[in-house]
């Protein structure tokens, strides 16, 4: 017997099916952009080609829990597709986030001068 097995003859049943949903989201969300990519036809070579990075980083890419949208939104790019992000809440309308359309930093290098501007007026 394996302590893996010993550890789990311990959790309760409940435990051992959330513990079960958890794994399949995982590997689900792993497979969700490697099986995107397949279902256009393209190898990790070409992605990475298009993206501008080694294969080894499509691969860790792929396998990634959390990234940012602006990576996820080069890598649907790629495909010829676009990144679009609904925040969807009970009992109202979906709205689609226009944020992920401009990177961070484009974003921040406007911000910034107005916020130094505002800073600029409200001092003593």
């Amino acid at each position: 017997m394996t302590n893996l097995d010993r550890i789990r003859k311990t959790l309760s049943p409940a435990r051992r099916r959330r513990i079960g949903v958890r794994a399949a989201v995982l590997i689900a969300e792993e497979q969700a952009l490697q099986n995107l990519r397949r279902a256009h036809g393209m190898t990790q070579t070409a992605m990475a080609q298009a993206l501008g990075i080694g294969q080894d980083g499509v691969s860790r890419l792929e396998q990634r829990r959390d990234m940012r949208l602006s990576t996820l939104r080069g890598y649907v790019e790629a495909l010829g597709g676009r990144l679009s992000v609904v925040a969807d809440f009970p009992g109202q309308a979906p709205v689609v986030l226009s944020g992920p359309a401009r990177g961070a930093r484009a974003v921040a290098s406007e911000v910034r001068p107005a916020l130094r501007a505002s800073k600029r007026r409200s001092a003593p």
